[in-house]
């Protein structure tokens, strides 16, 4: 079965279960037929008929909003996002903080100011939990804002209070993590095939294959989206550090058995809802199976990952392009156009990666390989963004408390492996004992941990 098939079907049931419930719940309510959006928010906030009615009332916005086509959502947004703080009042209220007397006058017009400043559209987003996947209409209703806001500041304000609101409600203390296996229902194993953002899942057997007894996936999820899952990772149990996802994932392999198994490789983590962004759970979600795997096996020795490398190549082409002086020494230069004459060597190894399958060469790669890797290593230790790594998959094992282990070519020899990496990918370690010390250093100092073999190579270049 095709991703795009599973992702319709899914996609399809999901839409139909959710507008029926509401539109059952709205039916109630009753209302004119071509009553405003504007008309239909300030009905929910005035709140009239107690509790039901409310519920009833914010489906039928839910529905509304639902129903409509992408520019009829965004005139919903905008609607929505109108509904802010009164100028006056605000005013009022800060003129009262500043006359007040005394801390004790002063705190009680603070409090008065801070009600005065809510927007009323943080009730009607408020509304939309107490209806059934409520939770999930607002995060995927955030989702559609981050795509559509562009510069529209009014949706940029909507979009900061929605991000408040998730981020208290999805806070890490409500989160459950649990594991994700072959036996689990079959729509929740539809999504790992929908979400899955870094290997995509070929098939059946394949999802099979990432399930089996030496593999492992652990999903975070809410109590109020009990079957969306928020994050996952998958985990495979093997001997020593991992250099290949295509090796990883090969479904031919002969199956380990997890006890002979002295390392856990993290090959693949994923978030699964676009509204979430920017609410971090993964740091937690690593830090969580680690210790669940530790407990579960003892002897697992190392716990690392077989992590992408995907902004490589857009550094790294446009570098070969136009070099920058002394970007490769003379030896790597004369190994590089030997096997591939050219004018340089930044334009032999350009022509070489333009290569299909180039890395089964054995001429091509000897060349390669040592320049891919020292480069790879600049890349990820020495370029930056700020004090951030300029990679954003290095940002994120390095902030979690990572070390950059080990560098591998043709280690993702796929298409996409090709394109954003020239196949490279990268092992970052977490070790048990220092993840919270690396954490410290790269948040506070910008310092990225790496092992002496990566930093000799980092310090290769001038």
């Amino acid at each position: 079965m095709s991703d795009a098939l599973i992702s319709s079907g899914l996609l399809d049931r999901a839409f139909r279960r959710i507008t029926t419930v509401w539109r059952d719940m709205a039916s109630s309510v009753g209302g004119e037929a071509d009553e405003t959006l504007e008309t239909q928010m300030q009905a929910c906030l005035a709140g009239r008929g107690g509790e039901v009615s409310a519920r009833n009332r914010a489906a039928k916005l839910a529905q509304t909003y639902l129903t409509r086509d992408e520019e009829g959502r965004k005139t919903f947004l905008r609607t929505l996002a109108s509904f802010d703080s009164d100028p006056a009042t605000v005013a009022d209220a800060y003129t009262k903080v500043q006359a007040a007397e005394d801390a004790e006058e002063r705190a009680i017009a603070k409090a008065a100011l801070r009600k005065a400043l809510e927007p009323p559209r943080l009730r009607l987003l408020t509304q939309f939990t107490a209806i059934p996947d409520g939770q999930k209409f607002l995060v995927d209703l955030r989702g559609f804002l981050l795509k559509v806001r562009g510069k529209d500041k009014l949706l940029a304000a909507l979009e900061s209070d929605l991000r408040s609101l998730l981020g208290a409600w999805f806070d890490i203390s409500f989160l459950e993590m649990r594991r994700i296996d072959w036996h689990s229902p079959a729509a929740l194993l539809e999504k790992l095939v929908d979400y899955e953002a870094v290997h995509a899942i070929r098939s059946w057997r394949d999802l099979k294959n990432r399930l089996d007894s030496d593999r492992r996936c652990y999903a975070f999820f809410h109590p109020r989206m009990p079957g969306e899952p928020l994050i996952f990772v998958e985990v495979a149990l093997v001997r020593g550090l991992s250099g290949s996802v295509q090796n990883l994932l090969d479904e031919k392999a002969p199956v380990l058995d997890p006890r002979e198994a002295d390392t856990a490789i993290f090959y693949s983590i994923s978030n699964c809802q676009a509204g979430l962004a920017g609410i971090s759970f993964g740091n937690f979600l690593i830090k969580r199976v680690v210790e669940e795997l530790s407990t579960e096996f003892r002897n697992l020795k190392t716990f690392a990952t077989l992590s992408p490398i995907p902004g490589f190549r857009r550094w790294l082409d446009p570098l070969l392009a136009a070099p920058e002086p002394d970007l490769l020494s003379d030896d790597e230069t004369k190994g590089l156009t030997d096997v591939l004459p050219a004018i340089d060597g930044p334009t032999a190894l350009a022509h070489i990666l333009a290569k299909r399958h180039w890395w089964r060469d054995p001429a091509l790669r000897a060349a390669a390989e040592p320049v891919l890797t020292r480069l790879c290593a600049r890349y990820l230790l020495v370029e930056a963004n700020g004090k951030r790594a300029r990679d954003p998959v290095a940002h994120f094992h390095l902030s979690n408390g990572a070390r950059v282990e080990r560098l591998n070519v043709a280690a993702d020899t796929s298409d996409k492996g090709g394109r954003e990496s020239a196949t490279m990918m990268v092992n970052y370690l977490y070790d048990p004992a220092r993840i919270e010390e690396y954490h410290e250093d790269y948040a506070g100092e910008g310092k990225r941990n790496a092992s002496t073999a990566v930093r000799k190579l980092a310090r290769g270049w001038r």
